[in-house]
């Protein structure tokens, strides 16, 4: 059965994406830098930008990456935020200095589910790849910055590691990690895929 594939948004789908967005800057400014005084505004302002466009472009493309593919699929998919996991990000952030974050998560739902019958795991597989696989890419993208000096260099240390570090880790071949689905769908796909990334973080490391 054929369905029609939009890239849609809803508006809460909307305002979710982005204070989970805004979260997620904010705590991982917070881990570098911690909370700001006011002679500290300056370079915790710059911090807070460079992690918007770095982690923001790897959360936010790792999260409409499956939403676009499941879509292509025929599923209804929408973000939502996981409030309990923002706050945790924050308060990581704030007492040890890391963060541990799960900001949200794709919900999909076949259109076809309610007739008996949904998404194949091969198509499951793929939808959960196509994260990853974004994060790989956008790595890729951020890594020749790091040849350069300044901005550039902080953007590019930043934005390469950042997005690496969250294509491999959500490899993992545990539930609820995207490399679960990808395992059970094709294990020889799966380890390609994952076992060069977790070399390239341990090395990087």
């Amino acid at each position: 059965m054929a369905f029609e594939h939009r890239r849609t948004f809803s508006l809460i789908e909307i305002q979710h994406l982005l204070i989970a967005w805004l979260a997620l800057g904010l705590a991982f400014s917070i881990s570098m830098l911690g909370l700001p005084n006011i002679n500290e505004l300056g370079p915790f302002i710059r911090i807070f930008m460079i992690s918007l466009l770095t982690i923001g472009a790897g959360f936010i493309g790792h999260e409409l990456t499956h939403k676009f593919v499941a879509q292509r699929y025929g599923c209804f998919a929408e973000f939502r935020m996981w409030p309990l996991g923002l706050i945790f990000a924050l308060f990581f952030a704030l007492t040890l200095g890391v963060v541990f974050a799960a900001p949200g998560a794709v919900y999909i739902t076949p259109v076809s589910f309610g007739l008996g019958y949904g998404i194949t795991n091969r198509e499951n597989g793929i939808i959960s790849l196509s994260g990853p696989l974004t994060n790989a890419l956008l790595a890729l993208i951020f890594f020749p910055l790091i040849f350069y000096t300044g901005l550039l260099n902080e953007i590019g240390r930043l934005g390469f590691f950042i997005n690496l570090l969250l294509a491999a880790f959500n490899l993992i071949p545990f539930p609820p990690m995207d490399g679960h689905k990808v395992f059970i769908w094709n294990k020889g796909i799966w380890a390609m895929v994952a076992i060069p990334l977790w070399a390239i973080v341990i090395i990087s490391i």
